[in-house]
């Protein structure tokens, strides 16, 4: 018997100065991710300091929105759910949740999709994923 996602309703996101463009890119349905320009690579949680440099020669890019599940695992109860690292073709490994979906078919390497779940208070949407 499949074990269905629980849809639930997260919480709004803390948001600051540092980390607007990514709620307003959320808002518009998009996953950005921060890009360093003295090394070209990109990093999650986008913010305005490369961590690869410490400089803040960074800027802020829209990803695929795509990936595979690195690893993850279930919580079961009443409401399960299932927390994962997943890591963007574009690189970065981002923790997430995988929602719309049979837990039991979760898989390592399995291809996924961002999708944005509305928050409480009205906040921006979070991005999560599912099977692509």
């Amino acid at each position: 018997m499949a074990t269905m996602a629980f849809d639930r309703t997260p919480s709004a996101p803390q948001e600051s100065p540092d980390n607007k463009p990514y709620w307003d890119g959320a808002r518009e349905g998009k996953l950005i991710l921060g890009r360093c320009n003295d090394t070209s690579k990109f990093f999650h949680y986008p913010r305005h300091v490369s961590p690869f440099t410490l400089s803040n020669n960074v800027e802020f890019v829209q990803a695929k929105g795509t990936g595979t599940i690195y690893s993850w695992s279930v919580a079961r109860g009443k409401e399960p759910y299932a927390v994962a690292y997943v890591q963007l073709d574009e690189g970065p490994i981002m923790l997430t949740n995988i929602v719309n979906c049979d837990l039991d078919a979760l898989a390592c390497g399995q291809k996924v999709k961002v999708t944005f779940r509305a928050t409480e208070e009205n906040g921006a949407p979070v991005p999560m994923f599912e099977p692509a």
